[in-house]
């Protein structure tokens, strides 16, 4: 009986796995983390049913003139500087450090409007398209931009930056759907998970830190939007990092902000001449160095 069933078996496997791979995005993560729901921040990244995608648009809106075109967050062994859409205290390029966070903290914050509008494409329409810099005059005709473009540039230096090999202790992964995100979110955390982002109001005031400061995970995986036609995701996972929420109070309109930190233990690796070292004084591998997520950044934390 045992061997008659075998091959039933196998073929309802088989079956199940097609069918939970070919799942609307929705559906998948209904599948795949029954007991998350999926945040307001994850929904508007879904694409509306038979949208079309205009890459100059979208490209040439997130471009902030008085700002880097592309940081690559998890790159700290370059000399980069913080992203435009990433909370800023004005005074340390959005870098503190983890002995700050008390309650009688207080910094000039500011929160910019995020400009990213691209959306996630369904898995199989995302996986049909390729995504790498030897395929990148093939990518360019299929959204009808010419290669000397500055939407081509932008892409060139997204996909780059999704090739560059991960540094020690770090796991790195360009997600090109929500499905290919979640998927690896698994594979780093297990399936039970949430997912937690920075909420704010837009403006600029000084911010006092409140009392509830929490350490809300010792791993996580960060996934940070970057520049391209349709959502993709440079996610990573490391470690030796702390995840906090921050609780920030306006200290002129009392207005609150959930502010989503990491805090990297050991960044003996980085560079010397990254911009955290100059900004808080200190030198690579002697104290955590702690920075703010953006609001369009999605954290995964163990449940």
């Amino acid at each position: 009986m045992e061997l008659h069933l075998l091959p039933f078996l196998t073929c309802l496997s088989l079956l199940v796995v097609l069918s939970y791979a070919s799942q609307p995005s929705e559906v998948y993560w209904k599948l795949a983390l029954p007991y998350s729901p999926m945040p307001k921040a994850v929904r508007d990244l879904l694409q509306p049913s038979g949208s079309s995608i205009d890459a100059s648009k979208i490209l040439l809106n997130d471009i902030t003139p008085d700002g880097p075109k592309f940081h690559n967050y998890n790159n700290h062994a370059a000399a980069d500087i913080p992203n435009e859409d990433q909370p800023q205290d004005t005074s340390t390029k959005g870098y503190f450090l983890e002995k700050d966070l008390h309650s009688t903290t207080k910094m000039k914050m500011h929160f910019r409007i995020t400009t990213n509008k691209a959306t996630f494409l369904p898995r199989q329409v995302a996986d049909s398209i390729p995504f790498s810099s030897n395929k990148l005059p093939e990518i360019l005709n299929r959204f009808s931009l010419k290669q000397d473009s500055k939407e081509a540039r932008l892409m060139k230096e997204t996909i780059q930056n999704c090739e560059r090999p991960a540094l020690e202790g770090d796991s790195r992964f360009c997600a090109t759907s929500l499905e290919s995100l979640i998927d690896f979110s698994i594979s780093k955390l297990g399936k039970n998970i949430k997912m937690i982002s920075t909420e704010v109001e837009m403006g600029s005031q000084e911010y006092e830190l409140g009392e509830g400061v929490k350490v809300v995970a010792d791993k996580s995986v960060v996934c940070h939007k970057v520049k391209y036609p349709y959502a993709v995701f440079y996610c990573h996972a490391i470690h030796k990092t702390k995840v906090y929420t921050l609780p920030f109070v306006g200290t002129q309109d009392g207005k609150k902000a959930e502010v989503v930190a990491s805090c990297h233990m050991d960044t003996s690796s980085w560079n010397p001449k990254n911009v955290a070292f100059q900004v808080l004084k200190v030198k690579p591998g002697t104290v955590p160095v702690c920075h703010f997520l953006p609001r369009d950044d999605l954290i995964w934390i163990p449940n």
